[in-house]
């Protein structure tokens, strides 16, 4: 298979999230705020072809997306592709799924949102987008993942409308240049954290991920992912370090279906107790007794696709960029460089 050029393929939570609807293009459009511009900042250093951000609020039209990337165009960093679906945060369910004995709260939505959208993903891109292929799984209930952990005690009415996604599954295929396809298989997981005993979260994060590795091994009612894809996501978990179940990220680190290229950062620790390899760590959660700096983000090409390089944009505290990095998020930028695919024949 001949190859072309390299594609920059990038994740970045960039926290564009706003305690309302309408508020995040308000303050992109101010063209003022802070950390706004900072996550604008992040993104034109990011340098990608095509980046996948998540915590970014979604509206009808994609008017703050538009925004975003108009602001992106002007800055010297142009993305003619904006492309978001809506997400399950905050989609109303009726139920009290929380059990605090009220309807209608963030958490008893489909996925924690206190309103619709809130949270979503987006993708900018320089390729475009084969809407009629793109797959959304986000409806797929939690009941019917093959040996879903469900939480103990489950109504039977939270499960007939319980969804798995908390934000969305989504495989969106990118039009190559010769025509070919690469599919990018995108999710946003819930924390595993703040639930009870029960393990609410932490059973619905793992199944989050686990979704995937049904997906691709053929084990549920829609057809497997075609070659060449890549798997990106906030997988809100680290396999070694903080809390919650990490068997089945783990597996699609280890998938023989995936390559993992490991990307590396800045490789500084700041909680010395710290275990796994701080070089790979995407996010810093050290602040008001946070669980430290783990990897939660993750960008896994299927085994076909060659990978030229990797990396995650932390810059080191004395750099210029340092500070701009932290105002804008706990999270970092996570890259991976591929050689395009060229599959078609030509004479």
């Amino acid at each position: 298979m001949a190859v072309a050029d390299t594609m920059r393929v990038v994740i970045y939570n960039a926290d564009l999230s706003r305690d309302g609807p309408g508020l995040l293009l308000r303050d992109i459009l101010k063209r003022d705020d802070p950390q706004v511009q900072a996550a604008l900042t992040m993104i034109g250093a990011a340098q990608a072809d095509v980046i996948l951000l998540t915590g970014v609020d979604y509206d009808h039209g994609l008017a703050a997306l538009g925004a975003l990337a108009d602001a992106l165009a002007v800055a010297g960093r142009p993305y003619p592709t904006r492309f978001a679906l809506r997400p399950n945060t905050g989609q109303a369910t009726g139920l009290d799924l929380d059990g605090d004995g009220r309807r209608g709260g963030p958490r008893d939505a489909q996925g924690y949102g206190r309103f619709a959208g809130e949270g979503g993903m987006a993708l900018l891109s320089r390729y475009p987008v084969d809407i009629a292929g793109v797959r959304d799984f986000s409806g797929f209930l939690w009941r019917d993942l093959p040996s879903a952990l469900l939480p103990r005690g489950m109504a039977p009415d939270a499960m007939v409308l319980q969804r798995l996604a908390t934000t969305g599954h989504w495989e969106i295929p990118l039009i190559l240049p010769d025509g070919g396809r690469l599919r990018l298989l995108a999710w946003h997981a819930t924390p595993p954290v703040f639930d009870g005993p029960e393990d609410r979260n932490g059973r619905r994060n793992h199944d989050e991920a686990a979704f995937w590795q049904r997906l691709i091994d053929g084990q549920l009612p829609m057809p497997p992912p075609e070659r060449p894809f890549i798997l990106l996501g906030d997988a809100n978990l680290d396999p070694v370090d903080g809390d919650g179940l990490p068997a089945a990220i783990a597996g699609l680190l280890t998938h023989s279906a995936l390559q993992d290229p490991a990307p590396r950062g800045m490789a500084a620790l700041t909680d010395p107790a710290q275990s796994g390899d701080p070089a790979l760590d995407t996010a810093d959660f050290t602040a008001r007794g946070g669980p430290g700096r783990l990897r939660v983000e993750y960008i896994l090409p299927s085994a076909d696709l060659r990978v030229t390089d990797s990396g995650v944009l932390w810059p080191e505290n004395e750099s210029a960029l340092a500070e701009t990095a932290r105002l804008a998020s706990r999270h970092y930028p996570v890259w991976v460089e591929i050689t395009i695919p060229i599959r078609k024949e030509h004479p």
